[in-house]
């Protein structure tokens, strides 16, 4: 009796990534913190603006810096997007530590929001969001742009509300829609992390609550973008906000999910005043306590 022989067995194809999975190299960058800052204090001139502050910023998250004029906010985010260098302490952004790596090369991954942007020439909307690409506040000379980086430029102004305006000459613009193209620059080199500083600054109300909204907007659909904002208004706060931290004289009060930090104790003991934090509709609001006469 002939037993028929057993073809060996041939090994099934590995199976296709799914249209959502992330391949290796992307899954590890995921899981490096986009920022992570280390007991961090910056001295000068003898005065001491942060004093051993950390802070550890995952995709996706959102982070609000408080405090009152002169706490270090903006400090902090100079050391977060590769601006200055920490006295003491380590920054780490996107996985590459200051000191160690080129600042202009990295400051060219981060989409950082000024509201002082310093542009004179009177660019087209269009032309300033394109600036973005490379980082610079005038278009660079001789530097083409392809039909692909014009379509991005007009998604992320429709995306933020200024679709019709891309014509519209810069100082002609209000405050709130300069803001609102500044954000479209700082996202067309596709940044993992988004810095702004006092996006609300100088707004009204219509214009402010545009602006909070586009950034809700923003957040949804780019789930894997982290911001910083720093601001010392609790109203200028989006419903989206997922993370405080409180300052106070350079030194950090309290840190974590907004829940637990924008508190009325904490924010008291931030301001060095009494008020009460309320939240409604995810959005806060903060009131002076009435301090009791005798």
């Amino acid at each position: 009796m002939t037993i028929p022989r057993t073809a060996p067995a041939v090994p099934a194809p590995a199976a296709a990534p799914g249209p959502g999975a992330a391949s290796a190299p992307d899954a590890v960058e995921a899981a490096v913190p986009v920022i992570r800052a280390d007991d961090v204090s910056l001295v000068r001139d003898g005065n001491v603006l942060l004093d051993s502050v950390s802070l550890t910023v995952r995709s996706g998250e959102h982070w609000a810096l408080l405090g009152a004029n002169g706490a270090g906010k903006s400090t902090l985010l100079g050391l977060l997007g590769a601006v200055t260098h920490p006295t003491r302490g380590s920054v780490e952004v996107l996985g590459r530590t200051l000191g160690r790596v080129d600042l202009r090369e990295l400051r060219s991954l981060l989409g950082h929001v000024n509201p002082r942007h310093p542009l004179r020439s009177p660019l087209s909307v269009r032309e300033v969001v394109l600036t973005g690409l490379t980082n610079s506040v005038e278009p660079v000379p001789r530097r083409s742009v392809d039909e692909e980086q014009r379509g991005r430029a007009e998604r992320l102004l429709t995306m933020l509300g200024m679709g019709g305006k891309s014509g519209s000459r810069w100082p002609a613009l209000s405050q709130g829609e300069r803001g609102r193209t500044l954000i479209a620059r700082a996202l067309m080199p596709q940044p993992r992390l988004l810095l702004l500083d006092e996006p609300a600054t100088g707004l009204d109300l219509a214009a402010r609550e545009q602006l909070l909204d586009s950034l809700d907007v923003l957040r949804e659909e780019h789930p894997e973008l982290a911001t910083v904002l720093v601001t010392h208004h609790l109203e200028e706060l989006p419903a989206s906000t997922t993370h405080a931290l409180l300052l106070r004289g350079g030194r950090c009060v309290a840190s974590g999910p907004a829940d637990e930090v924008l508190t009325t104790d904490r924010v008291s003991d931030c301001f060095g005043h009494p008020v009460r934090i309320s939240r409604t509709d995810g959005r806060w609001a903060a009131r002076a306590q009435r301090v009791a006469r005798r």
